[in-house]
């Protein structure tokens, strides 16, 4: 068995085999459980493992209590030229996304650009995911959502109101790998906090604070708490502006039955989220445009280093060149949670997940 610190090595086609295996005993089809599996691994070779494998006991909770319906009919329900709206039919949020990629992408295509918002979607793992569906058909993409748990103050307030609501951003490149900017809104995303729960770490100062306003570092009391947002007033109004836009707009819940139950696991969140795929073509030489961000890239990267830091990085060069190390050596998946599935092969009879070694 291969392990670093606390993390055991898996490759990561097991990996997706295994949680592919696991929702069709939940009731997914095969293929729809194949497809969210390989979306919730993406993740995690990305490095963002709050939003990968990580969830799979959630996504159960929600499928046994009927919150996420099994057999969707995913549609266009409204389009005006280069604007669609997907009803959702409260999937499996994965699924919802990759469709809406997929009609951003053939919009932009058309028009130059796509915009595609939904309803009735669900948490749909890490952001960066479907910003680079466009950015690997040539084209810049843009992702937004709104989360159906309000984890979150408005800026001089204590009541947690708004989502975590995430921004996610891909410009494709040229010789060098394309920008990929995705982050919450909130100074750390939910999903770190339950990680860390789950670790029986501490947060540090700064993520979030308790029922009276003060700050918190423990992640286990949550209840009634609240995380800040990113620049403090500033990414208030961006996560104001993002629910507006991925829920309000799409016809989706600005904050969720999950919102009032987050306990609950049979509370249907309708969350909502949009997508835009914006085509170089319609803007001038797709390769002239991807030669000039390679120059703006290496702009930044001629800097040197302030003190503490190795080197200047553009967003998503970390995960991208992540992405290629868990590819070839494994996706590190953390001991407890590695431990939780193996239970959870053995309780729902699914082929273990091996160890690499």
């Amino acid at each position: 068995m291969t392990t670093t610190g606390s993390f055991v090595r898996v490759a990561a086609e097991d990996l997706v085999r295994f949680t592919a295996a696991v929702l069709t005993e939940a009731g997914l089809p095969a293929d729809d459980a194949r497809t969210v599996a390989g979306l919730m691994v993406e993740a995690d070779l990305l490095g963002v493992d709050t939003h990968g494998v990580f969830r799979l006991t959630q996504y159960l909770d929600w499928l046994s209590a009927g919150a996420i319906n099994k057999a969707p009919d995913i549609r266009v329900e409204r389009r005006k030229g280069a604007v669609a709206l997907v009803d959702g039919d409260n999937a499996m949020g994965h699924l919802v996304m990759k469709r809406c990629a997929e009609e951003a992408i053939a919009i932009a295509r058309e028009f130059g650009i796509g915009w595609v918002g939904c309803h009735h979607g669900n948490h749909a793992g890490a952001a960066g995911i479907y910003a680079m569906m466009p950015v690997r058909e040539g084209m810049i993409g843009l992702y937004g959502a709104v989360g159906p748990v309000r984890h979150m103050a408005p800026w001089g307030g204590i009541t947690p109101f708004i989502g975590t609501n995430p921004l996610a951003i891909g410009v494709p490149a040229g010789a060098r790998p394309p920008m990929l900017l995705d982050m919450a809104t909130s100074t750390a995303a939910f999903g770190k906090i339950k990680v860390a729960a789950d670790r029986g770490e501490a947060i540090p100062e700064g993520w979030a604070i308790g029922p009276d306003g003060l700050p918190l570092t423990d992640p286990t009391k949550m209840a009634g708490a609240s995380l800040l947002p990113i620049g403090g007033a500033k990414g208030y109004g961006l996560a104001l502006a993002i629910g507006l836009i991925a829920g309000t707009l799409n016809g989706a819940a600005f904050n969720g039955p999950k919102s009032s139950s987050p306990n609950d696991p049979s509370a249907a969140s309708n969350t909502g989220q949009f997508i835009c795929a914006i085509d170089l073509e319609a803007f001038g030489d797709p390769d002239v445009i991807r030669g000039e961000v390679d120059e703006v890239i290496d702009q930044m990267k001629s800097s040197p280093p302030r003190p503490g830091f190795e080197a200047v990085r553009i967003p998503g060069e970390r995960s991208l060149a992540l992405r290629e190390a868990n590819l070839a050596d494994g996706v590190p998946v953390a001991a407890p949670l590695f431990a939780k599935l193996a239970k959870l092969a053995a309780d729902k009879a699914v082929a273990p997940l091996t160890a690499l070694g």
